[in-house]
């Protein structure tokens, strides 16, 4: 992978394809770049594709300390390797963290957005405590535990979903990211969409959500593409929180090169 140094002087870690106009794709919670995977070919005959693994994840480095801030220096500086200006694709709490990137003032052409993890009204915020409950469970290193509560206690997963979970082949690197879950956790602070900060936003934003995902996810969608004012909001066939790779493909490419 390239590597390319943050302002704090982490590394950060990146791969670019394709030829076109640039978009960087910022993952969510647990993920590293590979997660782009299946998504990256869809998207190189039309556009340069920036992949790059967040802090404390995959080939990147980190800091004793973590600040939001700092996450959004190093989306920066992968933006600066790509000239300067890119559209951007982020989903889960990735979303939570372009958004802010935006907001302060990252040079970001076009928005792309996959189910921020937001609550509106009618749907129950997370407990309180969640973020220190997985920073205890950390620093005694339960990482299975610490798993297993975010995506109960935060994404409202039930048990035996999670037990599904558990079977499955990527559980390892889940447990191997655990201590990046405190990092989503900040970035997505009391889970409300910033309305009044993002009224102030004039980058062209596509807001996406699957036709089979959870409600409160569809609800936080639709209400961060209405609170922006270049904001459009559009439903693509998928399953839980995930659309289908060669449609969210065609429409992130029409997106970026219109």
């Amino acid at each position: 992978m390239r590597k390319v140094i943050s302002r704090d002087g982490t590394t950060i870690a990146y791969e670019k394809a394709g030829q076109g106009p640039p978009i960087v794709l910022l993952n969510g919670s647990f993920r590293d770049h590979t997660i782009f995977d299946a998504l990256v070919p869809e998207l190189t005959a039309h556009c340069t594709v920036y992949v790059y693994d967040r802090r404390g994840r995959g080939e990147s480095g980190d800091a004793a300390q973590y600040a939001v801030a700092r996450e959004v220096e190093d989306l920066e500086a992968v933006i600066q390797e790509a000239g300067g200006s890119a559209a951007v694709f982020a989903g889960s709490s990735g979303a939570n963290l372009a958004i802010e990137a935006v907001l302060s003032g990252v040079p970001v052409s076009r928005l792309a957005l996959h189910e921020p993890f937001y609550r509106t009204e009618g749907f129950p915020k997370p407990p309180w405590n969640v973020a220190k409950t997985i920073r205890v469970l950390m620093e005694q290193e339960r990482r299975h535990e610490a798993v297993e509560y975010y995506l109960g206690s935060f994404l409202g997963l039930t048990p035996d979903t999670v037990a599904e979970w558990r079977k499955g082949p990527i559980w390892a690197v889940n447990e191997a990211n655990a201590h990046t879950l405190a990092y989503d956790l900040e970035i997505c602070g009391d889970c409300e969409v910033p309305v009044e900060r993002l009224a102030g936003c004039a980058t062209p934003s596509l807001v996406l959500n699957s036709d089979h995902t959870s409600e409160w996810l569809r609800a936080a969608a639709r209400a961060t593409a209405a609170a922006l004012p270049g904001g459009r909001s559009v439903e693509l066939p998928g399953s839980w929180h995930r659309i289908d790779m060669d449609v969210l493909g065609r429409a992130l490419v029409e997106f970026v090169t219109a």
